[in-house]
């Protein structure tokens, strides 16, 4: 039997279309900030290393900002812990406002949002925290965006979890779907008990701090 060595996503770019939804962030309903449709699902592609994803991730924008929503299947065998130190899960979303794919250290336009959920002690509910960090090795820092600005809403599901993020324009230093309507896009998502899920290659390559690999996302209109 054949190692295979390298990511079959390592082979080629991956770029995903994501829809521009008006409705976003939607205003006065405390259930759901965004409710993407499945016009938004960013595809998966576990299967063509043998594997299975147990979450799948959304994107919508408009010119107010971009909505990235995640629907987590079912639960690690000791999730339901409350105050693990690891949390309950966690998410990157790398985002390049100008996709440049010809530079392998982030610029100005390079973002790193970080998402940590952890479980109550009533075991229903979920808290999350968003921030933005820097990226390590960039030529140049994207302004840091206070996290007052992040709307966000975590929520434990029969089956699982969903998070939702909304991340304004005032956050993504250069977001500007007129002239620039292709982001470079990479995410992980963690739960300390199931494999990493990643959207082309992982953390096996300098993923975090390289935006030549990161997937590209087209905001079509």
């Amino acid at each position: 039997m054949s190692t295979i060595l390298l990511p079959q996503a390592f082979w080629f770019r991956v770029t995903a279309s994501s829809p521009k939804v008006e409705s976003i962030p939607r205003e006065g309903d405390a259930e759901r900030i965004l409710d993407l449709p499945n016009t938004c699902v960013i595809p998966d592609l576990a299967a063509l290393d043998g594997r299975k994803s147990w979450a799948s991730v959304r994107v919508g924008w408009n010119t107010r900002g971009l909505g990235i929503a995640v629907h987590a299947d079912g639960f690690g065998p000791n999730a339901k812990v409350p105050d693990r130190p690891e949390g309950f899960a966690t998410m990157v979303f790398w985002i390049d406002t100008r996709d440049t794919r010809n530079v392998s250290r982030a610029t100005r336009h390079c973002h790193r949002f970080q998402a940590r959920l952890t479980l109550a002690r009533d075991k229903k509910t979920l808290r999350s925290e968003v921030e933005q960090r820097p990226i390590a090795r960039a030529t140049a820092d994207a302004p840091l965006a206070s996290p007052s600005l992040l709307r966000q809403r975590a929520e434990l599901l029969k089956n699982g979890w969903r998070f939702e993020l909304f991340l304004p324009e005032a956050a993504l230093h250069g977001f500007d779907p007129e002239t620039s309507p292709r982001l470079g896009f990479a995410y992980q998502i963690s739960d300390g008990e199931r494999e990493d899920q990643f959207l082309g290659i992982g953390r096996d390559f300098p993923l975090g701090e390289n935006p030549s690999l990161w997937s590209s996302l087209d905001l079509k209109r």
